[in-house]
Protein backbone atom coordinates (compact mmCIF):
# COMPACT_ATOMS: atom_id res chain seq x y z
CA UNK A 1 0.00 0.00 0.00
CA UNK A 2 1.17 3.44 -1.05
CA UNK A 3 1.68 5.53 1.48
CA UNK A 4 -0.28 9.39 1.86
CA UNK A 5 1.36 12.40 1.42
CA UNK A 6 -0.69 13.60 4.37
CA UNK A 7 -2.57 12.22 7.50
CA UNK A 8 -6.37 13.16 8.39
CA UNK A 9 -6.63 13.90 12.68
CA UNK A 10 -9.92 15.52 13.75
CA UNK A 11 -10.78 17.28 10.46
CA UNK A 12 -7.40 18.54 10.27
CA UNK A 13 -4.47 18.15 7.28
CA UNK A 14 -1.54 17.33 8.65
CA UNK A 15 1.41 17.40 6.45
CA UNK A 16 3.97 14.63 7.31
CA UNK A 17 7.20 14.50 8.33
CA UNK A 18 7.84 12.43 4.84
CA UNK A 19 5.67 14.75 3.28
CA UNK A 20 7.92 17.75 4.24
CA UNK A 21 10.87 16.10 3.04
CA UNK A 22 10.20 15.08 -0.02
CA UNK A 23 8.88 18.66 -1.02
CA UNK A 24 12.17 20.06 0.43
CA UNK A 25 14.03 17.66 -2.50
CA UNK A 26 11.56 18.70 -4.69
CA UNK A 27 12.44 22.26 -4.20
CA UNK A 28 15.99 22.27 -3.90
CA UNK A 29 18.36 25.18 -3.92
CA UNK A 30 15.18 27.45 -3.62
CA UNK A 31 14.62 26.43 -0.15
CA UNK A 32 17.91 26.54 1.36
CA UNK A 33 18.35 29.88 -0.38
CA UNK A 34 14.52 31.11 1.75
CA UNK A 35 16.16 30.13 5.32
CA UNK A 36 19.63 31.57 4.50
CA UNK A 37 18.41 35.04 5.02
CA UNK A 38 20.50 37.92 5.72
CA UNK A 39 19.31 39.62 8.41
CA UNK A 40 20.66 43.14 10.30
CA UNK A 41 21.44 45.15 13.75
CA UNK A 42 22.15 47.75 15.20
CA UNK A 43 25.82 47.86 16.97
CA UNK A 44 24.36 49.71 19.91
CA UNK A 45 21.09 48.45 19.56
CA UNK A 46 21.08 44.60 19.28
CA UNK A 47 17.78 43.66 20.41
CA UNK A 48 16.93 45.68 16.70
CA UNK A 49 16.96 42.90 14.38
CA UNK A 50 15.97 43.28 10.50
CA UNK A 51 15.79 41.30 7.26
CA UNK A 52 16.64 44.37 5.33
CA UNK A 53 19.52 47.47 5.09
CA UNK A 54 18.04 50.56 6.96
CA UNK A 55 19.24 52.43 9.98
CA UNK A 56 17.83 52.07 13.79
CA UNK A 57 14.74 53.11 14.73
CA UNK A 58 16.18 54.28 18.01
CA UNK A 59 19.37 55.80 17.33
CA UNK A 60 19.72 56.15 13.80
CA UNK A 61 22.87 54.50 12.81
CA UNK A 62 23.24 52.89 10.06
CA UNK A 63 22.66 48.86 10.60
CA UNK A 64 25.07 46.32 9.99
CA UNK A 65 25.26 42.64 9.01
CA UNK A 66 24.52 39.88 11.75
CA UNK A 67 26.71 37.43 10.38
CA UNK A 68 27.82 34.55 12.92
CA UNK A 69 29.58 32.74 10.66
CA UNK A 70 32.43 35.11 9.94
CA UNK A 71 35.54 33.66 10.85
CA UNK A 72 37.16 37.10 10.46
CA UNK A 73 38.43 38.10 13.74
CA UNK A 74 37.82 41.69 13.51
CA UNK A 75 35.20 44.58 13.36
CA UNK A 76 34.24 47.00 11.21
CA UNK A 77 33.09 50.37 12.62
CA UNK A 78 32.54 53.39 10.53
CA UNK A 79 33.51 56.83 11.85
CA UNK A 80 30.14 57.82 13.08
CA UNK A 81 30.36 54.48 15.14
CA UNK A 82 33.44 55.13 16.93
CA UNK A 83 32.01 58.95 17.86
CA UNK A 84 28.89 57.37 19.18
CA UNK A 85 31.20 54.25 20.59
CA UNK A 86 33.33 56.93 22.45
CA UNK A 87 36.34 54.76 20.57
CA UNK A 88 39.80 56.70 21.33
CA UNK A 89 43.04 55.44 20.83
CA UNK A 90 46.57 55.71 22.02
CA UNK A 91 49.78 55.00 20.61
CA UNK A 92 51.94 52.51 23.13
CA UNK A 93 55.21 53.79 23.92
CA UNK A 94 57.43 53.03 26.57
CA UNK A 95 58.34 54.81 29.71
CA UNK A 96 59.21 54.39 33.28
CA UNK A 97 56.44 53.28 35.71
CA UNK A 98 56.03 52.98 39.54
CA UNK A 99 55.05 50.23 41.53
CA UNK A 100 53.16 50.96 43.92
CA UNK A 101 49.86 50.03 46.24
CA UNK A 102 47.09 51.83 47.52
CA UNK A 103 45.84 50.95 50.97
CA UNK A 104 41.84 52.47 51.72
CA UNK A 105 41.80 54.06 54.99
CA UNK A 106 40.41 56.98 57.57
CA UNK A 107 41.01 59.77 59.53
CA UNK A 108 40.71 59.01 63.12
CA UNK A 109 41.07 60.70 66.62
CA UNK A 110 44.39 60.30 68.21
CA UNK A 111 42.86 59.18 71.73
CA UNK A 112 46.21 59.79 73.69
CA UNK A 113 45.13 63.47 72.96
CA UNK A 114 41.37 63.10 74.09
CA UNK A 115 40.59 64.86 77.82
CA UNK A 116 37.66 63.30 80.03
CA UNK A 117 36.19 66.62 82.01
CA UNK A 118 34.47 65.01 85.36
CA UNK A 119 32.90 66.53 88.23
CA UNK A 120 35.10 66.86 91.12
CA UNK A 121 33.01 67.28 93.84
CA UNK A 122 29.07 67.11 93.69
CA UNK A 123 26.95 69.71 93.46
CA UNK A 124 24.58 72.00 90.86
CA UNK A 125 26.19 73.09 87.71
CA UNK A 126 24.80 76.98 87.78
CA UNK A 127 26.53 78.28 84.32
CA UNK A 128 28.29 76.35 81.28
CA UNK A 129 30.54 78.62 79.54
CA UNK A 130 30.90 75.70 76.56
CA UNK A 131 26.89 74.70 75.77
CA UNK A 132 27.38 73.16 72.14
CA UNK A 133 29.50 70.32 70.88
CA UNK A 134 32.08 71.53 68.01
CA UNK A 135 33.03 74.23 70.20
CA UNK A 136 36.82 75.39 70.22
CA UNK A 137 38.43 75.75 73.74
CA UNK A 138 41.58 77.03 74.55
CA UNK A 139 43.92 75.39 77.82
CA UNK A 140 42.64 77.76 80.81
CA UNK A 141 39.32 78.89 79.50
CA UNK A 142 36.51 78.65 82.03
CA UNK A 143 34.36 75.54 81.37
CA UNK A 144 31.50 75.33 83.98
CA UNK A 145 30.66 77.09 87.66
CA UNK A 146 29.36 74.52 90.63
CA UNK A 147 27.67 75.32 93.84
CA UNK A 148 29.34 72.51 95.98
CA UNK A 149 28.50 72.80 100.00
CA UNK A 150 31.67 70.21 100.39
CA UNK A 151 34.17 72.81 99.21
CA UNK A 152 32.42 75.43 101.44
CA UNK A 153 32.83 73.22 104.01
CA UNK A 154 36.92 72.45 102.75
CA UNK A 155 36.93 76.41 102.40
CA UNK A 156 35.96 76.92 105.93
CA UNK A 157 38.35 74.13 107.01
CA UNK A 158 41.13 75.70 105.40
CA UNK A 159 40.47 79.40 106.67
CA UNK A 160 40.82 77.87 110.14
CA UNK A 161 44.00 76.00 109.91
CA UNK A 162 45.32 79.01 108.41
CA UNK A 163 44.47 81.27 111.09
CA UNK A 164 45.77 78.40 114.21
CA UNK A 165 49.14 78.13 112.04
CA UNK A 166 49.93 82.06 112.28
CA UNK A 167 48.73 81.88 115.99
CA UNK A 168 50.88 78.97 116.90
CA UNK A 169 53.71 79.66 114.54
CA UNK A 170 56.22 77.29 116.78
CA UNK A 171 53.76 74.29 116.49
CA UNK A 172 54.63 72.20 113.99
CA UNK A 173 51.41 70.09 114.38
CA UNK A 174 49.35 73.28 113.18
CA UNK A 175 51.57 74.15 109.96
CA UNK A 176 51.22 70.09 109.36
CA UNK A 177 46.74 71.27 109.08
CA UNK A 178 47.29 73.92 107.36
CA UNK A 179 49.40 72.28 104.72
CA UNK A 180 46.66 68.98 104.62
CA UNK A 181 43.48 71.02 104.17
CA UNK A 182 45.28 73.25 101.60
CA UNK A 183 46.07 70.19 99.46
CA UNK A 184 42.35 69.20 99.77
CA UNK A 185 41.41 72.07 97.77
CA UNK A 186 44.21 71.39 95.34
CA UNK A 187 43.31 68.00 94.72
CA UNK A 188 38.73 68.85 94.49
CA UNK A 189 40.56 71.08 91.35
CA UNK A 190 41.15 74.15 92.52
CA UNK A 191 43.96 76.67 91.37
CA UNK A 192 46.71 77.66 93.53
CA UNK A 193 45.52 81.46 92.90
CA UNK A 194 41.53 80.20 93.73
CA UNK A 195 42.83 79.07 97.09
CA UNK A 196 45.10 82.06 97.78
CA UNK A 197 41.99 84.34 97.26
CA UNK A 198 40.00 82.18 100.08
CA UNK A 199 42.67 83.60 102.38
CA UNK A 200 42.49 87.24 100.95
CA UNK A 201 38.62 87.61 100.76
CA UNK A 202 38.31 85.87 104.13
CA UNK A 203 34.73 85.22 102.32
CA UNK A 204 33.18 81.46 101.86
CA UNK A 205 32.53 81.41 98.29
CA UNK A 206 30.37 78.31 97.55
CA UNK A 207 30.59 78.74 93.49
CA UNK A 208 33.23 77.48 92.11
CA UNK A 209 35.03 78.08 88.68
CA UNK A 210 36.49 75.15 86.78
CA UNK A 211 39.17 75.57 83.98
CA UNK A 212 39.64 73.60 80.87
CA UNK A 213 42.51 71.66 81.59
CA UNK A 214 43.62 71.45 77.38
CA UNK A 215 42.87 72.89 74.60
CA UNK A 216 40.69 71.33 71.97
CA UNK A 217 37.01 70.80 70.47
CA UNK A 218 33.90 69.75 72.72
CA UNK A 219 33.32 66.53 71.22
CA UNK A 220 30.53 65.67 73.92
CA UNK A 221 28.42 67.77 76.40
CA UNK A 222 26.59 65.69 79.19
CA UNK A 223 25.30 68.31 81.21
CA UNK A 224 23.11 71.25 81.41
CA UNK A 225 22.90 74.47 83.83
CA UNK A 226 20.52 73.34 86.99
CA UNK A 227 21.82 69.72 86.91
CA UNK A 228 23.12 68.18 89.77
CA UNK A 229 25.38 66.20 89.40
CA UNK A 230 27.80 63.58 91.90
CA UNK A 231 31.63 63.31 92.42
CA UNK A 232 33.15 61.64 88.87
CA UNK A 233 30.02 62.72 87.09
CA UNK A 234 31.62 63.06 82.90
CA UNK A 235 31.07 66.67 82.21
CA UNK A 236 32.35 66.73 78.89
CA UNK A 237 35.28 65.45 76.12
CA UNK A 238 37.77 67.48 74.51
CA UNK A 239 39.40 66.29 71.12
CA UNK A 240 42.79 67.54 70.01
CA UNK A 241 42.52 67.81 66.01
CA UNK A 242 45.78 69.09 66.01
CA UNK A 243 47.54 65.61 64.90
CA UNK A 244 45.24 62.67 63.59
CA UNK A 245 45.77 59.46 63.52
CA UNK A 246 45.54 57.47 59.69
CA UNK A 247 44.10 53.84 59.81
CA UNK A 248 44.61 51.82 56.51
CA UNK A 249 42.99 48.36 56.44
CA UNK A 250 46.00 45.44 54.99
CA UNK A 251 45.47 41.80 54.11
CA UNK A 252 47.54 39.73 55.69
CA UNK A 253 49.10 38.39 52.85
CA UNK A 254 51.13 41.94 52.32
CA UNK A 255 52.06 42.49 55.70
CA UNK A 256 55.05 41.82 54.92
CA UNK A 257 55.36 44.65 52.17
CA UNK A 258 55.11 47.08 55.42
CA UNK A 259 57.50 47.67 58.12
CA UNK A 260 57.34 49.53 61.25
CA UNK A 261 59.15 53.21 60.57
CA UNK A 262 58.81 52.76 56.78
CA UNK A 263 57.83 56.09 55.19
CA UNK A 264 54.54 56.04 53.02
CA UNK A 265 52.33 58.49 51.17
CA UNK A 266 48.90 59.38 52.47
CA UNK A 267 46.42 61.03 49.64
CA UNK A 268 43.24 62.88 51.37
CA UNK A 269 39.93 62.95 49.64
CA UNK A 270 39.09 66.05 48.36
CA UNK A 271 42.52 66.78 48.09
CA UNK A 272 44.04 64.41 45.67
CA UNK A 273 46.94 66.61 44.40
CA UNK A 274 49.00 66.92 47.02
CA UNK A 275 50.27 63.83 49.32
CA UNK A 276 51.76 64.17 52.86
CA UNK A 277 54.45 61.56 54.51
CA UNK A 278 53.67 59.93 57.08
CA UNK A 279 56.22 57.15 59.15
CA UNK A 280 54.20 53.62 59.97
CA UNK A 281 53.74 54.01 63.85
CA UNK A 282 52.11 50.66 64.58
CA UNK A 283 51.20 47.32 62.75
CA UNK A 284 48.52 45.11 64.28
CA UNK A 285 49.40 41.68 65.15
CA UNK A 286 45.56 40.67 65.25
CA UNK A 287 42.85 40.70 62.45
CA UNK A 288 39.88 43.25 62.63
CA UNK A 289 36.90 41.97 64.60
CA UNK A 290 34.29 40.02 61.78
CA UNK A 291 37.28 40.70 59.12
CA UNK A 292 40.40 39.41 57.27
CA UNK A 293 42.14 42.68 57.45
CA UNK A 294 44.84 44.81 59.33
CA UNK A 295 45.28 47.92 60.53
CA UNK A 296 48.53 49.89 59.39
CA UNK A 297 48.51 53.31 61.73
CA UNK A 298 50.56 56.54 61.55
CA UNK A 299 49.92 60.29 62.06
CA UNK A 300 49.88 63.27 60.31
CA UNK A 301 49.60 67.07 60.90
CA UNK A 302 46.68 68.93 61.10
CA UNK A 303 47.43 72.51 62.30
CA UNK A 304 45.28 74.38 60.33
CA UNK A 305 42.43 71.76 60.99
CA UNK A 306 41.74 71.48 57.52
CA UNK A 307 40.87 67.83 57.81
CA UNK A 308 38.09 65.99 59.75
CA UNK A 309 38.03 62.61 61.55
CA UNK A 310 36.29 60.16 59.34
CA UNK A 311 37.46 61.35 55.43
CA UNK A 312 38.49 59.05 53.75
CA UNK A 313 42.64 57.99 52.42
CA UNK A 314 44.52 56.25 50.64
CA UNK A 315 48.06 55.19 52.00
CA UNK A 316 50.17 54.56 48.82
CA UNK A 317 53.32 52.22 49.38
CA UNK A 318 55.95 52.69 47.06
CA UNK A 319 58.10 49.93 45.86
CA UNK A 320 60.29 51.25 43.32
CA UNK A 321 59.92 51.75 39.48
CA UNK A 322 60.76 50.43 36.59
CA UNK A 323 61.61 52.09 32.67
CA UNK A 324 61.63 51.20 29.21
CA UNK A 325 58.41 49.50 29.99
CA UNK A 326 54.97 48.88 27.04
CA UNK A 327 52.51 50.76 29.31
CA UNK A 328 48.73 51.20 28.79
CA UNK A 329 45.99 52.54 30.79
CA UNK A 330 44.11 49.68 32.75
CA UNK A 331 41.12 50.21 31.44
CA UNK A 332 42.46 49.01 27.64
CA UNK A 333 43.16 45.18 28.79
CA UNK A 334 40.01 43.37 28.81
CA UNK A 335 40.45 40.19 31.40
CA UNK A 336 38.02 37.46 31.69
CA UNK A 337 40.00 35.07 34.52
CA UNK A 338 41.53 32.75 31.45
CA UNK A 339 43.35 35.47 28.85
CA UNK A 340 43.61 39.25 28.25
CA UNK A 341 43.34 41.20 25.50
CA UNK A 342 43.19 44.83 23.70
CA UNK A 343 41.69 45.65 20.69
CA UNK A 344 44.16 47.35 18.18
CA UNK A 345 43.47 49.26 15.27
CA UNK A 346 44.68 47.70 11.99
CA UNK A 347 42.71 50.54 10.10
CA UNK A 348 41.39 53.39 9.89
CA UNK A 349 37.51 51.18 10.48
CA UNK A 350 39.02 47.92 11.53
CA UNK A 351 39.57 47.20 14.46
CA UNK A 352 41.73 43.75 16.12
CA UNK A 353 41.47 41.91 19.36
CA UNK A 354 44.96 40.98 19.97
CA UNK A 355 46.60 38.24 23.46
CA UNK A 356 48.87 40.15 25.73
CA UNK A 357 50.87 39.04 28.19
CA UNK A 358 50.87 41.74 31.18
CA UNK A 359 52.97 42.59 34.12
CA UNK A 360 52.91 44.70 37.10
CA UNK A 361 50.12 47.38 37.46
CA UNK A 362 49.37 50.09 39.48
CA UNK A 363 46.07 52.34 40.08
CA UNK A 364 46.16 53.60 36.79
CA UNK A 365 48.31 51.75 34.49
CA UNK A 366 49.35 47.96 33.55
CA UNK A 367 52.60 46.84 31.87
CA UNK A 368 52.19 44.67 28.58
CA UNK A 369 55.10 42.51 28.08
CA UNK A 370 54.06 40.93 24.77
CA UNK A 371 51.25 40.99 22.08
CA UNK A 372 52.10 44.48 21.02
CA UNK A 373 54.91 46.25 19.52
CA UNK A 374 55.94 49.74 20.06
CA UNK A 375 53.70 52.20 18.18
CA UNK A 376 50.63 50.57 17.40
CA UNK A 377 47.69 51.97 17.77
CA UNK A 378 45.37 50.52 21.08
CA UNK A 379 41.79 51.79 22.01
CA UNK A 380 41.91 53.10 25.58
CA UNK A 381 37.99 54.19 25.61
CA UNK A 382 35.15 51.66 24.82
CA UNK A 383 37.19 48.63 24.57
CA UNK A 384 34.37 46.54 26.67
CA UNK A 385 31.97 47.78 23.98
CA UNK A 386 33.86 46.37 21.07
CA UNK A 387 34.12 43.11 23.59
CA UNK A 388 30.65 43.43 23.96
CA UNK A 389 30.11 44.22 20.13
CA UNK A 390 32.31 41.08 18.93
CA UNK A 391 30.39 38.34 20.90
CA UNK A 392 26.78 39.89 19.78
CA UNK A 393 28.32 39.91 15.92
CA UNK A 394 30.21 36.59 16.14
CA UNK A 395 28.49 34.79 19.20
CA UNK A 396 31.93 33.42 20.19
CA UNK A 397 35.06 35.02 22.66
CA UNK A 398 37.31 37.09 20.43
CA UNK A 399 40.43 34.49 20.91
CA UNK A 400 38.64 31.29 20.95
CA UNK A 401 37.32 31.40 17.32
Amino acid sequence: MKRKNFIKWTGLAVLSPLAVLESCKEKGDKAATAVAVTTYTCPMHPQIVQTKMGTCPVCGMDLVVFDKNNKEAALTLSKEQQLLANITTVVIGAGSMENSTRLNGRLVVNPSNTVYVSSRVAGRIESLSVKETGALVQKGQVLYRIYAEQLLALQKEYRLAVAQAKQFPADRRFQEIEGAARQKLLLYGQTPAQVAQVINTEQDNPYVYYYAPAAGVVAELTVSEGQYVVEGSPILKLEDYGKLWVEADLYPGEASTISKGQTVQVVIAGNEAEKYSMKVEFLEPVLQAGTQLLTVRGTIKNTNRQFQPGMPVQVVLNRGSASELLQLPLAAVIRDGQSAHVWVQAAAEKFEPREVKIGMENTDTIVVLEGLDEGEKVVISGAYLLYSEYILKKGKHPLHS
